[in-house]
């Protein structure tokens, strides 16, 4: 079921900043940032060889980074997001399987313009789950 891994996610409590620190003081190549209200933040891509690190900050009201963030000020790894070659097939298999999806269980529009669903950490180990239609 799963493929390579899209990206691992990382809260912070500030974008610009944590922007400037892997540009600059790491030298990777970072996206600019896009806004998706749909899912309550805002986000900037750090290229890698093989996988990418998603840097997310809160947008707007009831954000749940925001709710991530009270408990990590800091900022923390927020999620790991892994390929599926069918996201339908994948989601009806996992809640056979006893998984949970976060939601309602129906896909939203993810930063790459693909499908997308959230499995719940109690399940996983507590490592929230993203997974990506291919």
């Amino acid at each position: 079921m799963l493929g390579r891994v899209n990206h691992i996610a990382i809260a912070v409590p500030d974008l610009a900043a944590a922007t400037a620190a892997y540009r600059d003081t790491l030298g990777a190549v970072v996206s600019a940032a896009q806004a998706l209200p749909e899912h309550g933040v805002t986000v900037v891509f750090v290229e890698l060889p093989n996988t990418k690190v998603e840097l997310l900050e809160p947008l707007g009201e009831g954000s749940p980074i925001a709710a991530f963030l009270e408990k990590s000020p800091a900022g923390g790894m927020h999620h790991i997001c892994y390929e599926v070659m069918d996201l339908l097939a994948a989601r009806d298999q996992l809640v056979a399987s006893g998984a949970r999806v976060l939601g309602k269980g129906d896909p939203k529009i993810g930063a790459h313009g693909k499908p997308v669903l959230f499995l719940h950490p109690k399940d996983f180990f507590g490592t929230l789950i993203e997974l990506e239609q291919v």
